[in-house]
């Protein structure tokens, strides 16, 4: 039997809290209180620091308080008093191709200010950017790990009608979003590169087709095509090796496709179900999805058809999605058998150069993990009986953020 799990879930931008179970690191974190300035452009101003709260807060880095609308000069010895450590003023202003937003840092301790920096706006639908900028640019200041990827793109395929999906580019908040290719059933979208500039997706045409596309020049370009099954799952760090879910005759198996040269090379060839990929050990080995013990299990071996198959996971009878980031594993497990109603499917992570395990989530379907670019964080799709949600985990801290979902259902996505 050949199947494809498909995850829907819905969305708003709301923000919810949600705590790991596990407290990997403790951090002194400085009281920091951010506002906005009074002024014609507050309501744009308004909008850019509460995202800018939000992000402070993801990044674990501080404790934030909110100090809402705000004008004149800064009293230090007030904020002393009140034992804030760092305050950050955003203000927006018109400028001739947009928005100008500002953002101005005082280190409360020492009495100056250490940020004036100003982030130009130029589509208006982009204001998240800026707040993701500034919360990295104050995150820089205190010398704290990096949260880069909070300025990177996520992209997802959302049904649009039954048969038809269309692609968008977003932030990680879902806040910005811009649909990219419409029209037909286009689906699983992968980021080609790490600049962000082209995807590769699976579009419906004669033949499930693999598609690279430009997002930025609308170039496209196709890849390959199978009968039955074609998808991307993994992408090398250079760019240029892909491993594939094909099934070109009944039972999908795991390719490795060469762009350089075009070379499609067969890494699996087993009767049942072989799925996704996911390069490990520096892009010399891959972990997949298979059922080869009889249920959905993760599975190892190096980049070749003849080297052997080695079992992940021994935790679970049912752990039916993985992704990798260096020498760790993120899966997920179902640990209830409902018939009816949702079944409870938790987040794991495990290294495969240890028998380390660590378990994420704690209750709900929690499905679709992605690590980041950088392996610092997990973003992942929840259900609950009362919301849907997307997640993110901040693993060596002790939370997660859960971004509720409403009225649009996502096939796939990628961070």
């Amino acid at each position: 039997m050949k199947a494809i799990l498909l995850v829907c879930v819905f969305y708003t931008n709301l923000f919810a809290i949600d705590a790991t179970l596990d407290i990997v690191k403790t951090i002194q974190t400085p009281n920091i209180e951010v506002t906005y300035l009074d002024s014609k452009n507050s309501e744009v101003a308004k909008k850019i620091y509460k995202i800018l709260m939000n992000d402070l807060k993801v990044s674990g880095h501080f404790e934030v308080f909110d100090g809402d609308k705000n004008s004149g000069s800064v009293n230090f010895p007030i904020y002393k008093t009140k034992k804030i450590d760092l305050l950050a003023r955003v203000e927006v202003q018109n400028s001739d191709n947009g928005f100008r937003a500002n953002l101005y840092l005082y280190d409360i301790n020492a009495s100056n200010i250490k940020i004036n920096k100003t982030y130009n706006i130029t589509d208006k639908n982009l204001y998240p950017f800026a707040s993701h900028k500034m919360a990295i640019d104050i995150n820089d200041y205190i010398g704290a790990p990096s949260i880069a990827w909070m300025n990177r793109f996520v992209v997802l395929s959302k049904y649009t009608q039954p048969g038809e999906t269309d692609i968008l580019v977003s932030d990680y908040t879902l806040t910005y979003q811009k649909i990219v290719v419409r029209g037909g059933l286009n689906i699983f979208p992968k980021w080609a590169n790490i600049d962000q500039t082209e995807i590769f997706f699976t579009k419906y045409l004669k033949k499930p087709t693999i598609v690279k596309y430009n997002i930025y020049t609308g170039i496209t370009q196709k890849i390959i095509q199978s009968d039955g099954m074609a998808i991307v799952s993994d992408v090398s760090k250079d760019g240029n090796k892909l491993l594939l879910s094909l099934a070109p005759e009944t039972q999908s198996n795991i390719y490795l496709y060469d762009l350089t040269n075009k070379l499609n090379t067969q890494l699996t060839k087993y009767p049942g179900i072989d799925v996704s990929g996911n390069f490990i050990n520096n892009d010399t080995a891959m972990i997949f999805v298979s059922d080869r013990a009889g249920y959905p299990n993760i599975f190892a071996k190096k980049l070749d058809i003849n080297a052997p198959v080695e079992q992940v996971v021994y935790h679970g009878r049912n752990n039916s999605s993985a992704s990798a980031n260096g020498d760790y594993v993120v899966y997920t497990s179902r640990e209830s058998a409902n018939e009816f109603g949702l079944n409870t499917f938790n987040l794991y992570l495990i290294s495969t150069k240890s028998d380390y395990i660590r378990r994420l989530t704690a209750n709900g379907t929690n499905q679709m993990p992605r690590f980041s670019n950088d392996g610092g964080s997990v973003m992942f799709l929840k259900h609950t009986q009362n919301q849907s949600a997307l997640g993110i985990i901040r693993l060596d801290y002790n939370r997660s953020f859960l971004f509720p979902l409403n009225n649009i259902k996502i096939q796939a996505f990628d961070w």
